[in-house]
């Protein structure tokens, strides 16, 4: 999806395609009964982290350090990395690629971690294990933003419309059932989502929600 594209204005809307319906992925995110939180969190955070590494590897060959030198959702939001484990550990401007890399092998850093994603039902996770799930959550989200914003005319082109939506559409639908995001980190793509999912959601938006 080369070329950056502004949200469309509500007299142009677009009718994003989807193969699954919000219904029925809404009731596949609910915790089903006797299963623990974190396994339910934990599985899905794993999913998500496949899923949205491959709705990316789509548009790898024109997401390049040339065509996208800032990890950006349109002209309003920037992403700056911040490795906690540098030297520096200040924020810094990196290019999509860079930025969406580095983001991948962190997560990843966390989910092959069985003190924090154990894999034997008899392993504890961490104290702390929600909000390592939202901090990946939200972080996979801007990979969503930046595809969105920046390469959603390739995906159109490729025929991949749909396969994108449903994904970030159970993705979203997720997010909005265990409430893993902040409305604030949600606002880069609160047109798409009001639009993708339906105005019952908008009360996850803020105050302001954008129109339907």
């Amino acid at each position: 999806m080369a070329g950056k594209q502004q949200q469309p204005k509500a007299k142009a809307k677009h009718r994003f395609a989807s193969l699954v319906g919000t219904e029925e992925l809404a009731e596949a995110v609910v915790l089903p009964k006797g299963v623990e939180l974190n396994h339910w969190l934990a599985t899905h955070c794993v999913d998500f982290y496949n899923i949205t590494n491959v709705v990316y590897g789509s548009v790898t060959e024109f997401c390049t350090e040339e065509l996208c030198p800032v990890m950006s959702c349109g002209k309003k939001y920037e992403y700056l990395w911040k490795d906690k484990k540098g030297p520096s550990r200040r924020a810094v401007k990196v290019s999509a690629p860079v930025y969406i890399d580095l983001l991948m092998n962190w997560a990843e850093e966390q989910i092959n971690d069985e003190t924090i994603f154990p894999t034997e039902e008899s392993d504890p996770y961490p104290a702390d294990f929600e909000t390592i799930v939202r901090n990946i959550i939200k972080k996979l989200f801007r990979v969503y933003s930046h595809i969105y914003f920046t390469h959603f005319g390739k995906i159109k082109h490729l025929n991949e419309e749909p396969h994108i939506n449903t994904a970030f559409k159970h993705f979203m639908l997720f997010v909005f059932e265990f409430k893993l995001m902040e409305a604030s980190d949600m606002a880069p793509l609160s047109y798409l989502i009001t639009n993708l999912i339906g105005e019952r959601y908008t009360q996850f938006l803020g105050p302001n929600p954008p129109p339907v």
